[in-house]
C-alpha cells in the first residue's frame, strides 16, 4: 500500500460523490423537466448509456495514451458535462439535460478502471486488498455526494443547478490528485497479437461469471437506488430523507472495502460473493415489508453492502482471466456489459417505480438476483469438475 494508491483511492471517492449526485438530481430534475412522467430517469440512462458507448473508444485512447493522460482527459469531459448539465437545468432543456449526461458517459466509462489501476500500483500479492482499498474510497462519495446535492440544491435560484456546478468543481479537484500519481508504464507487448483474442479471453468460465456476476449485481443495485428518489417523492417523504437514505446505501457500497479484500483473500471470491447475493434478497425483501424511512433505509444500506461484495469478487475474479498485454481489451469487455446492463435497469427503474410502483419494481429485481446465484453455482461446478479430472 502506497501514496500513489491512497491518492487513487480520493480519485475514487470523488468519482463516486459524482455518480451519488447524478444519482440524487437526475431523475428529480428529469421528473421536473420530461414531456412525460415515465421519461424521468433519462438523463440517468443517458450517463450510463454514454458509458457503454465508451468503452471502446476508452479501451483505445487507455492503450494509446496510457492511464495517467486518458483519466485526465477523463475528468476533463466531467467538468464540461457538468457545466453543460447545468446550463441546461437554467434553459430547462430536458433533451440537452440528457445529451450532458450522455457525454458525461465518457468519464463514467474512464473512471470505472480506476479498480483495475489500482491492480498495478501494487506488488501482486497484495492485488485484491489494493482493489478493495480504492474502492473502499467510494466511502467520500457516500459522504460528500448526499450531501452536496442537499447543500447546493437551492444555491441559486433554479432548482439543483448549482449542484452540477459543484460538481465542476469535483472535477478539478480530482485533476489536482490525478496529477501526483505515477502509474506504471504500460505492459510491453510479448507477441505480434498482444494476446489472446477478445472471443478467446471471454469464453473462459471465469470471464463469463466475472461478467455476469459484476454486471446483474450492478444492474440489481442501480435499478433500485434510481428509482429510490422516486419512489420517496411518490411516499411525500422530503429530499432530506431522501439525501440520508443515498448516504447510507453508498457507505454501504464502500465502507466494507476496507476488509472485503481481506475476506476474499481468506475464504476466496466465490463464498464472499455468495453471501452479497444473499444480502441482496434480503434488501428486497425489507423493501417489499412496507414504505416508511427507515425500510428504504434499511433495504438501501443491505444492498449497498450486497453490491460490495459482488463487484469486488467479480473483480477479482477478472484479474485471473487475462494477462498485461489483454488488459485493455478484456477491461473494456466488462465495462461494455456493466454499462450495457445500467443502462437497461435506468429505463426500467422509472418506468416500473411511475407506473407499476416500488412493490413490483422489487419483485421483478429477484430475476437477475436467482441468475447471479446460478451463475456462481455454475463456476463452482465447474471448477469441481476441473479438480476431479
Amino acid at each position: 500500500m502506497n501514496r500513489h494508491l491512497w491518492l487513487l483511492a480520493i480519485c475514487q471517492g470523488l468519482f463516486l460523490t459524482n455518480n451519488v449526485t447524478f444519482i440524487a438530481i437526475n431523475g428529480l430534475v428529469g421528473l421536473s423537466l420530461a414531456p412525460l412522467g415515465w421519461m424521468a430517469t433519462l438523463p440517468v440512462m443517458g450517463y450510463v448509456v454514454g458509458g457503454a458507448l465508451s468503452t471502446g473508444l476508452v479501451a483505445k485512447t487507455q492503450q494509446s495514451l496510457g492511464r495517467k493522460r486518458s483519466f485526465q482527459l477523463g475528468l476533463l469531459v466531467a467538468l464540461i458535462s457538468a457545466l453543460l448539465c447545468a446550463y441546461a437545468v437554467f434553459d430547462k432543456n430536458f433533451w440537452l439535460l440528457c445529451t450532458a449526461t450522455l457525454l458525461a458517459g465518457y468519464y463514467n466509462a474512464n473512471a470505472g478502471l480506476y479498480r483495475f489501476a489500482a491492480a498495478e500500483l501494487a506488488m501482486p500479492v497484495w492485488r485484491e486488498k489494493a482493489v478493495s482499498l480504492v474502492t473502499a474510497g467510494g466511502l467520500l462519495g457516500a459522504v460528500l455526494g448526499p450531501n452536496l446535492a442537499q447543500q447546493t440544491r437551492t444555491l441559486l435560484s433554479v432548482p439543483f443547478a448549482g449542484a452540477y456546478i459543484a460538481l465542476s468543481l469535483i472535477a478539478l479537484l480530482s485533476m489536482i490528485a490525478l496529477a501526483f500519481i505515477d502509474f506504471p508504464p504500460p505492459a510491453t507487448r510479448i507477441t505480434a497479437s498482444g494476446g489472446r483474442r477478445l472471443t478467446e479471453i471471454m469464453r473462459q468460465p471465469t470471464f463469463i461469471v466475472a461478467a455476469v456476476t459484476g454486471a446483474l449485481g450492478y444492474g440489481v443495485m442501480n435499478l433500485l437506488m434510481a428509482a429510490t428518489p422516486l419512489a420517496m417523492q411518490q411516499c411525500s417523504l422530503p429530499f432530506s430523507d431522501v439525501a440520508l437514505v443515498l448516504e447510507w446505501h453508498v457507505i454501504g457500497m464502500f465502507a466494507p472495502g476496507f476488509f472485503t479484500g481481506h475476506l476474499i483473500k481468506r475464504f476466496g471470491a466465490l463464498p464472499i460473493m455468495g453471501i452479497g447475493v444473499a444480502l441482496n434478497a434480503l434488501c428486497i425483501a425489507v423493501a417489499l415489508s412496507g414504505v416508511d424511512l427507515h425500510q428504504f433505509l434499511i433495504a438501501l444500506f443491505l444492498l449497498g453492502v450486497g453490491w460490495n461484495f459482488l463487484f469486488t469478487g467479480s473483480t477479482t475474479l477478472s484479474l485471473q482471466t487475462y494477462t498485461p498485454e489483454e488488459k485493455d481489451r478484456a477491461q473494456g469487455a466488462l465495462n461494455f456489459f456493466i454499462f450495457a446492463t445500467l443502462a437497461l435497469s435506468s429505463f426500467s427503474s422509472g418506468v416500473l417505480v411511475t407506473t407499476s410502483g416500488w412493490t413490483l419494481l422489487n419483485y421483478g429485481s429477484l430475476v437477475p438476483v436467482f441468475l447471479t446465484a446460478a451463475s456462481l453455482w455454475w463456476l463452482r461446478l465447474q471448477r469441481s469438475r476441473a479438480l476431479a479430472t
